[in-house]
């Protein structure tokens, strides 16, 4: 007798084993084309997920379609380990994004970033991992619209402008240095610049290599990206925990059908 939960469970790993193909193909394309280290940072991640997720898929249609019921027992037993996983990353990633916000500035429409104000276990993955954060950065070019604007930007009309978390950290001075605009990359420092306490002072440039990817404001402006990128990433958890749920409470439905179908065989 064709059981419903078997077919349910059969036909939604047959839609995940679909997506899975082309998060792999991605990857390749990826391991091709890179040209960066955050892209060559990317592929394997990609390639390993598309792969587990078409293997988890694959156990699911055989252990569900041809009553394999020690796969379709795999495959609960790895559905049971990443939903404990997502419900665990759910929490630590509302935890760990709590502390930080950029703080705003009076007469300027962009707001500072200190890096301190973060959690402390984000300040030390970003510092582990600066060198290569550093590299990805300068990559992707985010400062290049504002090194175009060159001259043509007024000072009045650049403090008005509302910057992303990564721009106002990476591209510009801290607002504590007082240094004097000429540009939007482009600041002179005052004769008294010694006696700023901020090391991020120090570290600026107008190098449009150099700016002040080196800044802890920097750093402080991708935590900020980060915090709201890990909050999107746990709502979308939450969903996806819900989805997850409901498929496994389908596929433990077809389990108990698989071992009740293979005791009638066992015993005629």
């Amino acid at each position: 007798m064709v059981r419903c939960s078997n077919n349910l469970v059969g036909i939604l790993n047959i839609v995940t084993l679909l997506i899975s193909i082309p998060i792999i193909g991605g990857g390749i394309w990826l391991s091709k084309q890179a040209n960066t280290e955050c892209e060559r940072f990317l592929e394997k991640p990609v390639i390993a997920l598309g792969v587990f997720i078409l293997l988890v898929s694959l156990a699911g249609i055989i252990g569900s379609c041809c009553r394999v019921t020690w796969l379709l027992w795999v495959y609960l037993l790895v559905m049971f380990l990443l939903i404990l996983l997502l419900f665990c990353f759910t929490i630590f990633a509302f935890v760990v994004t709590n502390k930080g916000a950029g703080e705003k500035i009076s007469g300027k429409g962009y707001k500072e970033y200190r890096f301190g104000d973060y959690s402390n276990w984000l300040q030390k993955r970003v510092d582990k991992n600066w060198n290569r954060i550093h590299s990805c950065l300068q990559d992707s070019k985010i400062c290049q619209k504002l090194i175009d604007q060159g001259s043509n930007t007024k000072a009045d009309d650049f403090f008005q402008e509302h910057l992303s978390a990564l721009q106002s950290g990476c591209c510009k001075p801290s607002n504590d240095c007082n240094f004097e605009y000429v540009s939007p990359t482009n600041w002179t420092k005052p004769a008294n610049s010694s006696s700023v306490t901020n090391p991020d002072c120090t570290t600026w440039s107008n190098d449009p290599n150099v700016l002040c990817y080196g800044c802890q404001s920097c750093k402080a402006g991708l935590l900020d990206n980060i915090k709201s990128d890990w909050k999107r990433v746990a709502v979308l958890n939450i969903i996806f925990l819900i989805f997850l749920i409901i498929v496994y409470s389908i596929g433990c439905c077809a389990f108990r059908n698989n071992r009740e179908d293979n005791a009638w065989k066992r015993y005629p």
